[in-house]
């Protein structure tokens, strides 16, 4: 047990991995007690929020209590099938996420201001 402590304290791990997991191409009709037995499997699971809105359907958030869980995690079921469809494990990257969202606004400011100040597109 010692030794194993040891070993996940000298590891090093890339900068993306994180201990939260988003998880796509999930069937619709899957429930959170299936994805603990999914998920649970690799490690002590603090949350999981499965999408229920049209935009969000398909889609989960798996939170780990541990980083190295969620990594074993992304390793083994990168590619998993779940009912004939083949989960796309990735770790959760805010910055990434609300990119599109960030630049729609961008561009939303910029317009307003253009018509607020008289400009036009040249």
């Amino acid at each position: 047990m010692a030794m194993a402590m040891q070993k996940k304290l000298n590891v090093r791990l890339p900068p993306e991995v994180n201990r939260i997991l988003y998880v796509r191409n999930l069937p619709y009709k899957i429930t959170s007690e299936e994805m603990y037995d999914i998920f649970g499997k690799y490690g002590a699971i603090r949350q999981i929020r499965v999408g229920n809105t049209p935009e969000t359907r398909g889609t989960a958030f798996v939170v780990y209590e541990d980083i190295f869980d969620a990594k074993n995690a992304c390793d083994h079921l990168s590619g998993f099938n779940v009912c004939n469809r083949y989960l796309v494990v990735l770790y959760y990257q805010p910055t990434k996420a609300f990119k599109k969202v960030d630049t729609d606004k961008k561009k939303e400011e910029i317009e307003k201001m253009k018509a607020k100040f008289g400009l036009d597109d040249e």
